[in-house]
């Protein structure tokens, strides 16, 4: 069996996504075989495997890490918000319904069997399984069958890691009130406490961190300073939507209130010319180089709220100069129509924004397909993207077909007849080295700036250098020898 070691936060957002990657990347480097694991994971962005089955996407992140091929086994619940109060429930990859927060409380305990199974079949092939927990294990009102703390924790016997957010201000204070509002048989379970995003001299914090494990009773067993690593983050807490300043290409991805899939730019971030500004109003909006409408969780509640604040006819108008470009959902929202005689979201029908002519129709079955090839010929700006090579994924609900001629579209992008409006399926499409490029260098010809070739590398090749990084950061800041004994302390 596997020895385990699990990762929990004060909050949601503190790091521990990052800090189960770089875990999972010094097991690698240091011979073992080692897979990510969490056993429920909200967000709204995911992955379909080769399998065709869904996953959340900060576990792929740390199966790259680990140099491992993503399994569902790493993630085996994942729930995606459709709304406030409610979530679709997708178990092992597969969506079984859209359910209500307190219907899933109560249901959630009915899953345990699947955690289990998914945590089995991980530990038959792994020598060493970095668990990630989610929110906060002192979560009075969820703390009732918890399966993704504690819970599991206790499931598996796994010592913890607590990490605190020292950015956010009141680091003590989280770590001892968490620490405080544990169960002594949990509180036993957190062997190490870890002081996240510091900034400065950390002679600074010795008389705190003397403090914390005097009345927490617990060691810290690493300061680990700001990181700037540019990999996927997990949730929309993410501090790139944060990004205001604008560079000598300047890309605006609206952020609808259900965003989906937002990692489908990180690619660009390569190049220091280039930002990535999520923007959620019009004035935001104009003056960029490029628009993108990414996935959204809720297609037509997100084109309603273009609609209410004016975004939607500042997109329109800068169609006529402006590359515009939707993926998935904002794909779908620059057709002519969109319906939903189903109710998979939130039934009727509503005029999309006419920019291509196709028409949407969401049905009840969700496509999950993960795909490459070559792009079909296309003109307009991004003419060049022809014929080039790539890989991807398709996760949407609906077909989307020709409005004349009725027929199923299965080209890889669409273009407007007239105007440089584009659209697709295909999650990951700029993820190729050439394609980025070639988004990029059309967009430096029409300012009429200069494009240094080679500014975006092979992204995979990118992102190991990315993983690395963080290992070695984190070997510098983290008692790895620490870490290794509670590791060889574990049970399993």
């Amino acid at each position: 069996m596997s020895k385990v070691i699990m990762v929990q936060g004060t909050m949601s957002g503190v790091g521990k996504s990052f800090l189960v990657a770089g875990l999972c990347r010094i097991f690698k480097q240091d011979g073992y075989r080692v897979a990510p694991f969490k056993s429920q994971n909200m967000a709204l962005n995911s992955y379909i495997t080769d399998e065709g089955l869904e996953m959340g996407r900060a576990q792929v992140m740390q199966a790259e890490a680990a140099g491992i091929k993503p399994s569902v086994y790493m993630n085996p619940i994942l729930l995606k918000p459709t709304d406030s109060v409610g979530s679709q429930v997708i178990v092992n990859g597969e969506v079984i319904g859209n359910m209500k927060a307190r219907d899933y409380f109560e249901y959630k305990k009915e899953l345990i069997p699947e955690i289990k199974e998914a945590f089995n079949k991980l530990s038959d092939k792994a020598d060493i399984i970095v668990i990630e927990g989610a929110g906060s294990p002192a979560e009075i009102n969820l703390k009732e069958n918890d399966i993704v703390n504690m819970g599991m924790a206790e499931m598996v016997d796994a010592p913890v890691l607590l990490v605190a957010d020292i950015d956010r201000g009141g680091v003590f204070a989280q770590l001892l009130g968490t620490l405080m509002l544990l169960e002594d048989d949990e509180r036993e379970r957190v062997k190490g406490l870890i002081i996240n995003k510091f900034r400065g001299d950390k002679t600074i914090l010795d008389p705190g961190i003397d403090m914390i494990e005097e009345k927490g009773g617990v060691k810290v067993t690493g300061v680990l300073p700001y990181m700037n690593i540019k990999l996927e983050d997990e949730d929309s807490l993410s501090e790139r939507f944060d990004v205001k300043t604008r560079k000598a290409i300047d890309i605006a991805v609206v952020r609808f209130p259900r965003i989906s899939n937002f990692t489908d730019f990180n690619v660009f971030e390569q190049n220091e010319n280039v930002s990535i500004r999520y923007v959620t109003s019009a004035d935001e909006i104009e003056g960029a180089d490029m628009i993108i409408l990414p996935g959204s969780k809720n297609t037509i509640g997100d084109l309603k709220w273009m609609r209410q604040n004016g975004t939607e006819a500042c997109i329109k108008k800068m169609s006529e100069t402006t590359p515009v470009f939707g993926i998935c959902g904002g794909y779908q929202m620059l057709g002519l129509n969109i319906s939903d005689p189903d109710n998979v979201e939130e039934g009727g029908e509503i005029k999309g924004m006419g920019l291509i002519d196709v028409n949407t129709v969401l049905k009840n079955e969700k496509t999950r397909l993960a795909t490459n090839g070559t792009i079909n010929k296309i003109d307009g700006i991004f003419k060049d993207l022809s014929n080039l090579e790539y890989e991807g994924y398709e996760i949407h609900m609906g077909e989307t077909a020709d409005s004349e001629s009725k027929a199923v579209i299965n080209d890889v992008l669409i273009k407007a007849s007239e105007k440089n409006v584009y659209g697709t399926y295909v999650h990951g499409i700029f993820d190729m080295e050439k394609t980025a490029e070639t988004v990029l260098k059309a967009l430096s010809e029409k300012k009429g700036i200069k494009y240094s070739e080679g500014e975006i590398k092979d992204y995979k090749a990118f992102k190991e250098k990315e993983y690395d990084r963080m290992a070695d950061i984190l070997r510098e800041h983290l008692n790895m020898e620490e870490v290794y004994e509670m590791l060889r302390e574990a049970k399993k």
